[in-house]
């Protein structure tokens, strides 16, 4: 159990009564509430009790039907949602899910960490979220288009450039960004660019936006060490998942000189001992949309694939949990720390269950949190909203020399707010109080909205 200061206990107390059966978001705000209380103890004018509840309560919640035709000519039914949490710094931005295990507690919970992860990029951009709990594995292309057109058929009404502006996520790439803009268009009657990001680049889409997340992950890391006098270079590295964000984290420990000895995907994981061959990856994963069980049969005996077990026992300088929510256990920190590991950055959101964090900050082991270390995508979408702003395309240089630099700026803010409020090193703390409190002086500013 966190502990919460006293004055903010009330608060967490009606989070929990007003969004019952959503233990996601639970875990979410009380982890945020956990840091405020410092800022509670030192700046007593952020204590407003009604402004840290409109905080925890987002500005609106939609929830719509989603009919659409299988292959078969059935008629299927979803459900879609989109949760538009606060617009105090600028329009709504966070990406759309399709995923079975959607419902309303988690897209609330990715939206309410996405207005802290927003706050901390420096960009005018507010936080939401949104998706469905269509599955899209081994759906056909013509099944996964209906059902992005008649998904947008109801969400097009809530977005816009200056409104809200989704993006991908976990089963929402720029094959569904595509169908999903393309009926957007039509059912507007106007090309607005900049109503979604991930975007393909042949209709506005930003160079190293694909890349961002998980290149944004690792320049984090390489930050965390760098404090710390030392680097990347020569260590060892896990990475969960083998999606676009762990894949192009991967590519960045690599580039850094790290050498990434297992990754996973949903069936098992794979262990290779002479480094992870992306290249490999990248033709399983993006090309023929195959199993890391391939990759072991292809790389013969020099890699082991376990289906069954946690990747984190394998023993690692640097672990980096890109799959999904709550994915790293209490068990597993234990084994990651028992290891050896030195670090702990969070390329998924939230991957991390609330024991295995405390164990990693009581332990000493750097631990950058989601909202900063996955900060690097939704950075990169608003960078894609500038270009298309003013009917431009960066190459794929700028575009990587600006998330660079705003990865740094967001080290920057999380260590020296850490520092001010006296827990020097703790990423936790100096990521949720710096995020609230730009959020909440814009809301300040705004009045009673």
């Amino acid at each position: 159990m966190l502990h919460i200061h006293e004055k903010l206990q009330p608060i967490l107390k009606t989070v929990l009564h007003r969004n019952a059966g959503e233990p996601e978001f639970h875990q979410a705000a009380r982890e945020v509430l956990e840091s405020l209380g410092r800022v509670v103890e030192r700046h007593p004018e952020y204590y407003d009790e009604a402004l840290i509840e409109r905080i925890c309560e987002p500005e609106r919640q939609i929830i719509f039907r989603i009919p659409w035709i299988d292959d078969a000519n059935q008629v299927q039914i979803n459900r879609g949602f989109r949760v538009q949490f606060n617009s105090a710094l600028g329009p709504y931005k966070g990406g759309i899910r399709f995923h079975p295990s959607v419902n309303v507690g988690i897209i609330k919970f990715l939206g309410f960490e996405q207005v802290f992860k927003n706050a901390l990029t420096g960009l005018p951009i507010g936080g939401g979220k949104g998706g469905s709990d269509f599955d899209p594995k081994g759906r056909s292309d013509r099944e996964i288009m209906r059902f992005c057109q008649s998904f947008m058929i109801e969400l097009h009404r809530h977005i816009g450039d200056k409104v809200d502006v989704p993006a991908g996520d976990i089963g929402v790439g720029a094959r569904e960004v595509g169908y999903m803009f393309g009926m957007y268009k039509r059912l507007n009657n106007r090309f607005e660019a900049g109503v979604l990001t991930g975007k393909g680049l042949t209709y506005g889409g930003s160079r190293a936006r694909r890349e961002a997340t998980g290149f944004g992950t690792a320049y984090f890391v390489r930050s965390m060490l760098h404090r710390q006098g030392t680097s990347i270079e020569g260590r060892r590295c896990v990475v969960s998942g083998s999606g676009n964000v762990a894949i192009y984290a991967m590519e960045k420990i690599q580039a850094f000189g790290g050498k990434v000895v297992a990754c996973s995907d949903s069936s098992g994981y794979i262990v290779d001992e002479n480094g992870i061959d992306l290249d490999l990856v990248k033709e399983i994963k993006e090309v023929q949309r195959g199993r890391l069980s391939d990759y072991a049969e292809r790389r013969g005996s020099d890699c082991r694939y376990i289906a069954d077990g946690s990747i984190w026992r394998v023993p690692c300088d640097i672990a980096l949990p890109c799959a999904t929510q709550n994915e790293l256990t209490i068990e597993d920190a234990k084994a990651l720390i028992a290891n050896g590991a030195i670090a702990v950055a969070e390329g998924a959101n939230m991957p991390c269950t609330p024991d295995a964090v405390a164990l990693f900050r009581e332990a000493g082991v750097l631990f950058a949190p989601g909202k900063a270390a996955n900060a690097g995508g939704v950075a990169t979408s608003a960078l894609e909203m500038q270009q298309n702003a003013s009917r431009d395309s960066w190459t794929f240089e700028k575009t990587e020399e600006r998330l660079a630099v705003i990865m740094h700026n967001i080290h920057e803010s999380c260590d020296q707010t850490a520092e001010e409020y006296g827990a020097p090193g703790d990423y936790v703390l100096g990521a949720n109080i710096a995020g609230f409190v730009r959020v909440a002086d814009a809301m300040r500013s705004l009045g009673i909205i």
